[in-house]
């Protein structure tokens, strides 16, 4: 009997042992779950905050494209003008010349 009894004691010691192992297990998965749960959240915002960039992205190369391309119409623009105020100004140089010629 004096052996049932020692067994006795150290069951619940052994029992509120384990319990309070098991107690602070589940502590620590609480805590990991929520930590998990915000990481998720975190990583949600990310992805939606990627995919606005990524839109503002393609906005921006087709609007960047079409800039490019009017440059480029405004560049050949510039360029006849240019050869046309040339042809002009030899045409006036030409006229005046003569006129000069004329007088003296």
């Amino acid at each position: 009997m004096i052996e049932d009894a020692a067994t006795t004691t150290k069951l619940p010691e052994r029992l509120d042992a384990a319990l309070k192992r098991l107690a602070a297990a589940l502590g620590r998965l609480a805590a990991a779950s929520e930590r998990r749960a915000k990481a998720d959240a975190l990583r949600a915002n990310l992805e939606d905050e990627l995919a606005v960039m990524q839109a503002d992205r393609s906005k921006l190369a087709v609007e960047l494209d079409g800039a490019i391309a009017r440059s480029k119409s405004l560049e050949l623009a510039n360029g006849e003008v240019a050869r046309r105020l040339n042809g002009a100004s030899a045409e006036i140089r030409g006229v005046l010349a003569e006129a000069i010629a004329r007088k003296g």
